[in-house]
């Protein structure tokens, strides 16, 4: 998947980093040439540039991205941003400055999908955000390595099987497993998957699509979690 991500600080970088290790695409997009020379230091595509304006956007090519994470520190900038992208058909994540406008921009901002501060949530929410779908981040466990929970779909392949007929690809191992609206618990090998379950696992990230393909299904589009969530 392809991601730009507007503003090179704290956040914006740390999340770009934990989705270029997944193996996504990212490019940064900053209007400080310190920070755009830090990120393209970093191995990162970088646009030195206003990411509030359509054209820097365009530079970083919002056209063919998946999903655009507004994580400036303005909030008028990251707004602007996300209105930009919801026109090109991007999923957008708009950072806010204080947890207070969380509620107002989740009920009356209806061209952003997700909403996060990140001072409470941290980048993995912010890369869930971004990544949307059935599959969430729940730790980076090392480099290659990711603790990942999954939701069944209806379109799941493997929606109707027992655990002990699920087959998940090496490098891969079932934690955990928990009935839909149920908590988690040590997996059962008799019980069936079914559409709402929940599924925790540990697994390579050069495993994790083939992962979420088998739990998930493959119909979520472009909106998730590919290559690595």
């Amino acid at each position: 998947m392809r991601f730009v991500i507007v503003g090179a600080g704290r956040v914006g970088l740390r999340t770009a980093r934990v989705l270029k290790e997944s193996g996504h695409e990212v490019v940064v997009v900053d209007s400080d040439q310190q920070a755009i020379d830090r990120a393209a230091n970093e191995g990162f595509e970088a646009v030195q540039g206003d990411g509030s304006t359509e054209a820097t956007l365009a530079a970083a090519g919002v056209e063919r991205a998946d999903a655009l994470g507004a994580l400036t520190g303005d909030l008028n900038d990251n707004f602007i941003a996300c209105l930009v992208a919801n026109h090109h058909g991007c999923r957008t994540v708009l950072r806010i400055d204080e947890d207070y406008r969380e509620d107002i921009y989740r009920k009356y901002a209806s061209e952003v999908d997700e909403v996060i501060y990140p001072e409470r949530l941290g980048a993995i929410a912010a890369k869930n955000a971004l990544l949307g779908g059935s599959i969430r981040a729940v730790a980076d466990i090392a480099r290659n390595l990711q603790l990942v929970e999954l939701t069944v779909t209806d379109d799941a392949p493997m929606r109707g099987y027992t655990l002990s007929e699920l087959e998940l690809p090496a490098k891969s191992q079932l934690l955990a497993f928990g009935k839909h609206g149920e908590s988690y618990g040590l997996p059962d090998a008799d019980v069936s998957l079914e559409s709402g379950d929940n599924l925790v696992v540990l697994a390579d990230f050069g495993v994790l699509d083939d992962v979420r393909r088998i739990v998930v299904g493959d119909t979520q589009g472009r909106t998730a979690a590919a290559g690595g969530a």
